[in-house]
């Protein structure tokens, strides 16, 4: 490995290795995003052409304001804006809608991010507890406004839920728990950070009045990218522009709007984001081929006696959490390396990105893995268990 500069090496093991981890196979840059980061490294190269109104979703050339259009549309929704990760998708959101101790209802597996965005709020959230099959539903999101209302006196602000979660990559019924939210009046916000970008979501037919979706987890993308969509009914509200005005100076800025703090993902993110668009955009049309690989390596991850899989199953999803508590931690228990043995074995074929020196519960994503790849996954996790001994079934 050579070197960028000093002490800081080429990242390469997107080229070297088959990269398994949880939260990167969504984000893999397109070679036209790539060549975007070059052209618009500058740190303000989108500011070329801007001129007024002076904001970011305006500005022609580069064609971004186009680019802001076609991605409402390609989501289903009304109006769109581009930020710096799904957490400040979060934010815009919570900041428009909630006020002190106002309550928010969120899933029991929701990102660490959407408690902060309500924190700094000044909210509090609540959780609907999952059923028997770690699945949120609108039946227990129904129980919890309830609960909420007896509590509080007070119907929650918000609901928040997840499509597909970050610690097990399952399926949340936000179909369900969207007409819930019409029934009670309360504004929905459908977390879709790992949806949005590899498989089709139209928030309109979900129901949800925000969708959010993270550039770098499922969009191709570099971080920190982010999307915010909405229907008309709420643009106005999380997208209000500023109506401060200076008591010296009589200053004014415009529609430069107050949660995007004016202007927000510039430079190369935005633009390497637009590069992937028409990637994404064909992508998402092969989803079901993508699911029917985490299956077969589902299937054949449990040949290996001991394993389990804690996600759902069949999987919906190519982000699996599994338990190798009773095969590969058997064999940690005892090695010299303890859990690095497991690491090792893996990197000596080739395989990186799972959790470096678990062998208990961890998680792992195949997704835009070749049939090729996951075959030889699937296989080198039967060939590492057969060389400690450990038995298929």
């Amino acid at each position: 490995m050579k070197n960028i500069v000093d002490n800081i090496e080429v990242r390469a093991r997107e080229e070297l290795f088959i990269n398994i981890n949880p939260i990167q196979p969504g984000g893999r840059l397109t070679t036209e995003a790539m060549k975007a980061i070059i052209a618009y490294g500058d740190g303000y190269s989108t500011c070329d052409w801007c001129k007024k109104p002076f904001r970011l979703d305006k500005i022609q050339r580069p064609p971004i304001d186009e680019f802001h259009t076609e991605l409402a549309k390609f989501l289903g929704m009304d109006q769109v804006r581009v930020v710096p990760g799904a957490r400040r998708g979060f934010q815009a959101v919570v900041n428009s809608l909630v006020e002190k101790g106002d309550a928010v209802i969120v899933s029991s597996l929701a990102h660490y991010t959407e408690f902060l965005a309500v924190e700094a709020a000044g909210g509090m959230v609540k959780e609907v507890p999952l059923n028997k099959n770690n699945i949120v539903t609108a039946e227990n999101t129904t129980q919890k406004i309830e609960e909420v209302k007896k509590e509080t006196g007070a119907l929650p602000k918000l609901i928040m839920i997840d499509h597909f979660d970050y610690m097990l990559g399952n399926e949340h019924d936000v179909h369900g728990i969207a007409k819930v939210s019409k029934d009670y009046n309360i504004p929905f916000l459908c977390n879709g950070a790992y949806s949005i970008g590899v498989m089709p979501v139209n928030g309109k037919e979900i129901g949800a009045d925000f969708l959010v979706g993270s550039g770098h987890k499922s969009f191709a993308s570099p971080a920190p990218s982010g999307i915010l969509a909405t229907t008309e009914k709420w643009a106005d509200k999380v997208f209000r522009t500023t109506r401060m005005v200076g008591d010296s100076t009589k200053r004014k800025f415009g529609i430069k709007e107050v949660e995007m703090m004016g202007c927000t993902l510039m430079g190369a993110n935005l633009i390497a984001m637009m590069a992937s668009f028409p990637t994404v955009q064909e992508r998402v049309k092969h989803w079901d081929e993508e699911v029917k690989k985490g299956n077969y390596f589902a299937e054949e991850f449990l040949k290996i006696e001991g394993n389990k899989i804690l996600s759902e199953m069949p999987r919906k999803h190519t982000l699996t959490k599994v338990d190798t508590t009773e095969s590969f931690d058997k064999i940690a228990r005892t090695h010299k390396r303890r859990g690095f043995f497991f690491s090792d074995e893996l990197k000596e074929r080739r395989i990186v990105g799972e959790f470096v020196g678990a062998t208990r519960a961890w998680k792992l994503n195949t997704y835009g893995l070749t049939w090729d790849q996951v075959k030889y996954l699937a296989q080198a996790l039967q060939d590492i268990a057969k060389k400690y001994g450990i038995n298929m079934t």
